[in-house]
């Protein structure tokens, strides 16, 4: 993972709260947990575990990875269950936090995060599940793509993951909030600036930082 990545990852960290049980998603997402040591949570993974923390190589065991199929380690009172258990946690709204990362998202903060198009299908995961069953959704994800196309757009072109929007999009370059049926732009990265955000974001956004204005 490159310095961009950890930029995202540490601000997604400052949403947590202690107490509260996070399920992270894959890539940008797997990052947080390195900047949460001083927060007591639960990280979640839907495969079938509650109390998941990070592990050193020399002490991997196989048998024990997430979702992501990435090696993990147990935290104190940790619990294994199946995986069936496991998503009847999701949908039955015990996850507090779910962080996502994305592959698109349209200016009502619905998320395509599953499929290309053209491209061959492995299955969706547990991203329908907990978009529908976490209480609060938070997107990492950088603002452009490879090819410098924003993800953040007016409409999706991707497959939509679920028409439930998400809560808050962490990018290298800003903060949104999905407040009341529009993206507002609550915070500017360290390094960039307005001018960064409307150059790289196709959907409309409401400009919440003081003295805003509506683009």
């Amino acid at each position: 993972m490159n310095e961009v990545q950890e930029r995202i990852a540490h601000r997604a960290a400052q949403e947590l709260k202690n107490g509260q049980v996070i399920n992270l998603g894959i890539g940008i997402p797997t990052l947080i947990s390195k900047y949460i040591e001083e927060k007591e949570v639960f990280l979640h993974t839907e495969n079938g575990m509650l109390g998941v923390e990070d592990i050193e190589d020399e002490n991997i065991d196989p048998n024990l990875v997430n979702a992501g199929k990435i090696p993990v380690g147990e935290g104190i009172g940790a619990s294994f269950f199946h995986s069936a258990d496991s998503f009847s946690m999701i949908r039955g709204g015990h996850i507090d936090v779910a962080v996502l990362g994305i592959l698109q998202i349209d200016e009502q903060a619905r998320i395509a995060n599953w499929a290309v198009p053209g491209k061959t299908i492995i299955g969706v995961g547990g991203a329908m599940d907990l978009l529908v069953g976490a209480k609060k959704v938070i997107v990492t994800t950088t603002h452009t793509s490879k090819d410098g196309k924003s993800k953040l757009l007016k409409e999706c072109t991707y497959p939509l993951t679920s028409t439930r929007s998400a809560d808050i999009i962490i990018t290298e370059l800003a903060v949104f909030r999905y407040i009341e049926g529009k993206l507002h732009l609550v915070e500017l990265m360290p390094g960039a600036t307005l001018a960064d955000i409307e150059k790289n974001t196709e959907a409309e956004f409401v400009n919440s930082m003081q003295g805003g204005v509506k683009y």
